[in-house]
Formats: C-alpha cells, structure tokens, sequence
C-alpha cells in the first residue's frame, strides 16, 4: 500500500511539473502513463486477494 500511495504522489508531482514548466510535456506524459499503471497493478492486486477467500 505505501508503495501504491509513494507512486501516486510520483505521478502528481510529474504532472504538475510537466504542466507548468514551458517544454517539459512529456513529464506530464509520464506522470499519466505511471498513475494508468499504478491504478491498473492495484486493481489486479486487489481483485486477485478478494478471489481466494474460502466459503465457509
């Protein structure tokens, strides 16, 4: 979970840089292409875990 919260915080701080500094675009590109990617690992992760829990 820290990992999910420290990536994140990575991809706000990139895209706020890359959308307020002149020519730095592609920052903001990669701050949405790691925030896709970090949402997409988590909702794997967690749809997995809920799949495994016996039935009692």
């Amino acid at each position: 979970m820290a990992m999910f919260l420290f990536l994140i915080l990575v991809a706000v701080v990139l895209g706020l840089i890359g959308a307020v500094a002149d020519g730095l675009g592609y920052l903001l590109a990669i701050g949405v292409v790691v925030l896709v990617a970090d949402v997409v690992f988590f909702a794997m992760r967690w749809s997995r875990r809920r799949g495994r829990r016996p039935v009692r």
